[in-house]
């Protein structure tokens, strides 16, 4: 059963769903796989779920828990009731999150509580700060977990550092990596019309991405960050595809001065494609997320996080990513166009196992444990 809720779930399954089709399509090697796909809703619209689904293959989900927003707590109470009759239902072999969104730990709960293994996809992320719920989710469910697949070496060592035994670990390398390989020649079509569809002409561009609450729920940080934002656009083109929270705060603000940017484009949420596509032909992008920053070192694109740590700290050493006190805006900015200026890093740096190939690494690893298991 994979239990996924948000966007950055979708990228992360795709691969591992399509991976145990082709596993199955061989049938001399033992192990076969049934899927259920629940989405508790987490994000729940057009913009933020459909689209989603449509682009990356994705197949219907057999339960859509419709969950919806609401605080982390009411979230997640929520999850935890609406999931313990489905997996009670199907009781599954095991339970698969990925990533570290409230879905996550919620379906890692619930399935521990009813003894069904689980296996974390993305395991051993650390940021070291405890004020992002998502540093909870991840730590609860790798502590919960039977298998966890990391990204890279630094979740492995993590793992092993909080006690995880070692025969659990296994490196599989990056499961949005795949997805963003599978569909990167259609994503790289779509930026004509997606920059005609904004009004964004020919030439360089700046794409900009934030929702950490940290950034956004404080009207002052909020207003600071898009007057820097501002600022660059008097220069180049700036693309804020606006995630749904970050609009709701805007809505709230006295932000008229933003709007006098007329290179500064406020925009609705993005598919998966038009968004990669216009993070390909980015001079710069501009983020607190943190699959944005696997995704821009992968393509060379410089990145600059607006958040004082990182849980992908690779993207760091070995990437073009650099992280920004997220209060200093004169710091932010001088990043920003420093960003601009150095240009895309040819050829793309190249973090191991980072090749489109980690679903398959996935599959592989599920079959060795569930033969395990079965003895």
């Amino acid at each position: 059963m994979y239990i996924v809720g948000a966007r950055p779930n979708f990228m992360k399954v795709a691969p591992v769903i399509a991976a145990a089709e082709r596993w199955n399509a061989q049938s001399d090697l033992g192990v076969r796989f049934e899927r259920v796909l629940v989405h508790t809703g987490q994000h729940y619209d057009e913009l933020l779920s459909d689209v989603f689904f449509r682009q990356l293959g994705l197949p219907e989900p057999d339960e859509s828990l419709g969950i919806g927003s609401g605080s982390h707590a009411q979230q997640t109470a929520r999850m935890l009731e609406a999931l313990e009759p489905v997996i009670c239902r199907y009781e599954p072999d095991a339970v698969l999150v990925p990533g570290d969104v409230n879905s996550t730990c919620a379906g890692a709960l619930v399935a521990a509580k009813l003894n069904v293994p689980i296996v974390h996809i993305e395991a051993g992320l650390r940021s070291g700060d405890r004020s992002m719920p998502e540093e909870i989710n991840r730590i609860v469910a790798d502590h919960l977990s039977e298998l966890l697949l990391t990204t890279c070496a630094a979740g492995h060592d993590n793992l092993l550092h909080e006690g995880v035994p070692p025969e659990r670990i296994v490196d599989i390398g990056n499961t949005m990596i795949d997805s963003l390989l599978r569909l990167r020649s259609q994503a790289e079509a779509t930026v004509p019309a997606t920059r005609t569809s904004l009004g964004v002409g020919e030439g360089p561009l700046v794409l900009a991405t934030l929702h950490r609450p940290s950034n956004v729920d404080e009207p002052e940080q909020l207003l600071e960050l898009l007057g820097v934002l501002g600022e660059v656009s008097a220069a180049v083109p700036v693309v804020f595809p606006m995630h749904l929270r970050t609009r709701a705060r805007l809505a709230d603000l006295d932000a008229g001065a933003v709007f006098t940017h007329p290179r500064l484009h406020l925009v609705e949420p993005l598919g998966y494609l038009e968004f990669l596509g216009l993070m390909m032909a980015a001079a710069a992008v501009v983020t607190d997320s943190g699959g944005v920053q696997e995704e821009t070192t992968f393509l060379g694109v410089p990145c600059v996080t607006v958040r004082t740590t990182t849980e992908r700290p690779v993207t760091v050493t070995v990437g073009t990513n650099r992280l920004v006190e997220p209060h200093d805006p004169a710091a932010i900015l001088a990043a920003v166009r420093d960003a601009i200026a150095s240009g895309p890093t040819v050829p793309a740096p190249v973090v191991p196992l980072w090749d489109g190939r980690a679903g398959d690494r996935a599959v592989a690893a599920l079959a060795r444990w569930a033969a395990a298991r079965e003895g």
